[in-house]
């Protein structure tokens, strides 16, 4: 077979033939728990980590998905490894979990979802789009703070990755009001910097990275692989609350995700952080994330980005 496979509702089913409901929970109501993970190598990588972040999730949402985390697992690398096959030995694969309280044959508000359900599990892969982030790691990105503020811990705690995203939608769309290349990095209710719609943010002060409090982000796997970096570096790590001033005036600043593993923060909301480039702390870093994954990342993003577009490898 060709063409890539697909985990849904108990089956491996090619791609093509793999469909949701549109009366699914997660379409109607946007309820819907999730996890990204990517390959280095052709290999999943903390895969663990994130199963062990979505079973929490599944227990805060009351989802009963009527198997062990540990089988969710092997599908996910049974999935990995046939797709995988698919790709060049050069490209790698983003692999999605998402889990939805269910289907509603009728919708009708909450009384609908008082149906019994059972929870719809999905696992899909996808080649990993390197030309999306291949520049960012030479120019950086640019954020902005928009008027859309972070969902409070008060309604759903953040410690749960979910897909519930309409904020983070409309925030981005401000922040392209402002450059069409920017996104947007979230306060919360008192003005404090919180996350921005796919990554955590961290800033440098004076040698030490300084991150948001986990009251109101997502505790990142990618950002704790950060944190394991840094102790190596002997490079502190504090956790805090901060405002737009404080981060404007960083020595330097950077998101971590799954996807790219680290990316400089060049420019907030118009202004240079820092001397406008990356830094010497993401420096050492990504030079960590390097050793962390067995292979240069920037270099795979630039190869992939011109294998991918056709286009020369940018310096």
């Amino acid at each position: 077979m060709t063409e890539p496979l697909v985990y849904l509702r108990g089956d491996m089913v090619p791609a093509s033939q793999a469909k949701l409901q549109i009366y699914d929970a997660g379409v109607v109501l946007g309820a819907t728990v999730t996890e990204m993970v990517r390959t280095f190598k052709h290999q999943l990588f903390r895969l663990q980590p994130h199963l062990d972040r979505l079973a929490r999730g599944v227990k805060y949402l009351r989802f009963d998905i009527g198997m062990e985390m540990s089988r969710l697992g092997e599908i996910c690398q049974e999935l990995a490894a046939h797709n995988s096959r698919l790709i060049a030995p050069e490209d790698e694969l983003g692999l999605i979990i998402f889990i939805t309280p269910g289907e509603l044959p009728v919708y009708a508000g909450g009384a609908g979802a008082l149906a019994n359900n059972t929870p719809t599990v999905c696992v899909h892969t996808f080649p990993m789009p390197f030309e999306l982030w291949s520049e960012k790691f030479l120019t950086g990105q640019h954020f902005v703070t928009p008027s859309i503020r972070h969902v409070p811990p008060q309604c759903y705690d953040p410690n749960m990755k979910y897909r519930s995203r309409m904020h983070y939608y409309l925030a981005d769309q401000e922040a392209k009001l402002v450059d069409p290349a920017a996104a947007a990095l979230l306060l919360d209710l008192d003005g404090n910097v919180t996350e921005t719609g796919g990554a955590n943010f961290l800033m440098v002060e004076k040698g030490t990275i300084v991150s948001p409090t986990l009251r109101n982000i997502l505790p990142g796997i990618s950002r704790s692989v950060v944190r394991e970096i840094a102790k190596k570096l002997d490079i502190p790590f504090v956790e805090k609350d901060f405002a737009t001033f404080h981060a404007l005036n960083a020595d330097e600043a950077f998101t971590a995700s799954t996807p790219y593993c680290i990316l400089p923060v060049t420019r907030l909301n118009g202004l240079p952080v820092g001397k406008g480039v990356p830094g010497p702390i993401f420096k050492k870093l990504i030079e960590g994330w390097n050793k962390e994954v067995g292979l240069d990342v920037i270099e795979q993003f630039r190869m992939g980005a011109a294998r991918r577009t056709g286009e020369p490898a940018k310096e």
